[in-house]
């Protein structure tokens, strides 16, 4: 799994966006750059904000969460396969337009309070979309010097 994880793309910054009346959000254009056109978006385990993965990053996030929290996956245990479900249940298919654009769903928009401005921010494996409001909100109560003071 750790070999499937390493393969996913490292993106970093952050961005500011807006998403337009039928819910379509132009990705920055670094990003663009080394993505596939393929991509999933699911919502966060808080649903503070989406998170976007190429198809196979978002399978080895999965595989990891269930590592983390299990040890592995176990098809034959009932309850793994229901939250499996649910997290792929949670997730949409979508793809980069010629404009460099991806849809965002209704369902997902309006889970996480994404109304209009948004800040793109790049992560490991994957990248995170925020409403801007509840993104300046959290980046400011996020203080630094607890990883370096």
């Amino acid at each position: 799994m750790d070999a499937d994880f390493d393969k996913v793309v490292d993106l970093n910054s952050a961005y500011r966006h807006k998403v337009d009346a039928k819910g379509r959000m132009s990705l920055p254009a670094s990003f663009r750059k080394v993505l596939s056109t393929d991509l999933v978006v699911t919502r966060n385990p808080k649903d503070e904000c989406l998170y976007v993965f190429e198809p196979q990053g978002f399978n080895a996030w999965v595989a990891k969460v269930f590592e983390d929290k299990f040890g592995k996956f176990d098809d034959t245990d009932d309850l793994h396969l229901r939250l499996r479900r649910k997290l792929k249940a949670r997730a949409a298919d979508v793809s980069i337009d010629a404009a460099g654009r991806i849809m965002l769903s209704a369902e997902q928009r309006e889970a996480v309070g994404i109304d209009k401005d948004v800040v793109v921010v790049g992560n490991t494996g994957y990248f995170e979309i925020w409403d801007a409001k509840r993104y300046d909100q959290v980046d400011v109560d996020t203080d630094l010097s607890l990883l370096f003071g």
